[in-house]
C-alpha cells in the first residue's frame, strides 16, 4: 500500500540516500510548495496537488527530514529538480520555509502531544446580525453552542439534512470567525456533494469520493489531521468538519490489517482505534491555539456496523447535535432535535444572564414536546426567532416573560 501513487520503493530509497553523495544539479530549479507526507522509513513527499498522491509530488530525503526536524503535515516551500532517468519523482534541492517561517525556527517548536488540553471556553459564533434568517446558526448557538476546541458529534439518520447543516456551519464559522482556519474533510462522499461544498466554502475542502479505494480515504484523513496539528502547534485556531466518522471507521475496517477479533456487526476491533485517535485530537490548548472537530455519525441506517460505530463514539464528544428524520419528512428545517442536542460545560461559553435565559428556553421547549417529538417546540422556536434580529434580543424577551 505504501508503494502506490507514484512513490518509490522505501528500502531502496533509504539505502541510496545513505550510500551516495548528493549529485550536483545543473539547470534551473523549480519552485515548489505543498504539504509533507512522511513514510515510516523516514523519507517523504511534498504533495503538490492537495493531499492526494500524484506523479508530480516532490521527493524529500531522510537526510533533509532529519536536518530540519520535519514532521508529517508541515507546509514546506523550496526548490526542486526534475526526476532523473531512474527516478519516478522530482527531488527537493533546498528548503526555504517550513509553515511560513525559517526552517531553523521550525526546529524548536512545540509538540502537539505535549500541549495541555482544556475545556472549550471561547465561543465560535455562528449567527450574526447580518443573517437573521440563518436559523441553523441561530438555533445551534442557543441549543448546542460550539467553542474553540470542541469535539462535536452531529448525529443524523439518513435524509435528515446532515450535509446541508454541516455546509451552513462551515460558512457561518468562516463569516463570523475570520481568524479560524477551516478544513472540510469529505470521506466516501458523492462527487456532486464535493463540488457543491467547494463552491459554498472558501476554506480548504479535502475529499475522497466513494469511487476511490478505502486506503485513499484513510491516507487523506491522516494527512489532514497531521496538517491541523502542525497549525495548532503554531498557535492557530483550526476547525475540521468531517463528513463522516462512520464512513471513516468503515474505511479503516476495510483497509487496516485484521487483528482477528471481530465485534458485533463485522467490525474489527483494531479498525476503531485510528478514527478515535482522529476525533480525540480535538482540544482547546492552554498554551494557545485550538483544534475543533465536528464529525457526523450515522444512525438508523439498518446497518448493525453503523450502530456499533456510533456506540463507540457516543461518549467521546463534548457536544452533540441530533437531527430528527420525522421533522425533515414534515419539511421542518433545520430538523434539529432540541432535547437531544447539548454541549457539556456550556456555562463556560455563555455569560450568567444568557445561561439562565437559555435554561428557561429549554424548559419551555421540553414542555411543548408531545409523544416524544419536539416538532411543535422547534416550529415555535423558528417562528419566534424570525421576529428578532439577533439571539440576544430574543433571550432578552424571554427574560421578561
Amino acid at each position: 500500500r505504501r508503494g502506490r501513487g507514484g512513490d518509490r520503493d522505501g528500502s531502496r530509497e533509504v539505502m541510496r540516500d545513505m550510500n551516495r553523495p548528493d549529485e550536483p544539479f545543473v539547470g534551473e530549479p523549480t519552485e515548489v510548495s505543498g504539504v509533507l507526507d512522511l513514510r515510516d522509513e523516514g523519507y517523504g513527499f511534498i504533495r503538490v496537488a492537495g493531499y492526494l498522491p500524484t506523479r508530480d509530488d516532490v521527493y524529500v530525503s531522510v537526510k533533509q527530514v532529519r536536518q530540519f526536524s520535519l514532521r508529517r503535515g508541515d507546509l514546506v516551500a523550496g526548490a526542486c529538480r526534475p526526476a532523473t532517468r531512474n527516478e519516478k519523482n522530482p527531488a527537493l534541492l533546498r528548503i526555504d520555509t517550513v509553515n511560513g517561517v525559517d526552517p531553523d525556527q521550525a526546529r524548536d517548536r512545540r509538540r502537539f502531544e505535549d500541549l495541555t488540553p482544556l475545556f472549550p471556553d471561547s465561543r465560535l459564533a455562528l449567527s450574526s446580525r447580518d443573517e437573521p434568517y440563518n436559523m441553523t446558526a441561530r438555533i445551534i448557538d442557543l441549543i448546542a453552542p460550539i467553542g474553540k476546541g470542541q469535539r462535536g458529534l452531529i448525529v443524523s439518520p439518513p435524509k435528515a439534512g446532515k450535509t446541508t447543516i454541516m455546509k451552513q456551519i462551515a460558512r457561518s464559522i468562516e463569516a463570523n470567525n475570520p481568524e479560524v482556519h477551516v478544513m472540510v474533510l469529505l470521506v466516501d462522499e458523492r462527487p456532486e456533494e464535493v463540488t457543491d461544498m467547494r463552491r459554498s466554502v472558501s476554506g480548504e475542502v479535502i475529499a475522497s469520493t466513494f469511487d476511490r479505494p478505502a486506503e485513499e480515504h484513510t491516507a487523506v484523513a491522516e494527512l489532514v489531521i497531521e496538517r491541523a496539528k502542525r497549525l495548532v502547534e503554531d498557535g492557530s485556531d483550526v476547525v475540521i468538519i468531517l463528513d463522516g466518522i462512520t464512513r471513516l471507521a468503515r474505511a479503516y475496517n476495510l483497509a487496516a490489517p485484521a487483528t482477528g477479533r471481530v465485534m458485533s456487526g463485522g467490525i474489527d476491533t483494531g479498525a476503531l482505534y485510528p478514527p478515535k485517535k482522529f476525533f480525540g485530537a480535538a482540544r482547546n490548548v492552554e498554551e494557545g491555539g485550538s483544534l475543533t472537530i465536528l464529525a457526523s455519525a450515522l444512525v438508523d441506517t439498518g446497518s448493525r456496523m453503523d450502530e456499533v460505530i456510533f456506540e463507540e463514539f457516543k461518549g467521546t464528544g463534548n457536544m452533540e447535535l441530533r437531527l430528527d428524520r420525522r421533522m425533515a419528512e414534515r419539511r421542518i428545517y433545520p430538523a434539529i432535535d432540541v432535547d437531544g442536542s447539548s454541549t457539556r460545560h456550556e456555562e463556560l461559553l455563555y455569560d450568567r444572564k444568557q445561561l439562565q435565559n437559555v435554561y428557561k428556553l429549554r424548559r419551555v421547549l421540553s414542555g411543548l414536546a408531545a409523544e416524544g417529538s419536539g416538532a411543535a417546540g422547534l416550529e415555535m422556536l423558528i417562528d419566534r426567532l424570525g421576529s428578532f434580529r439577533t439571539n440576544d434580543e430574543f433571550l432578552a424577551e424571554i427574560a421578561k416573560g
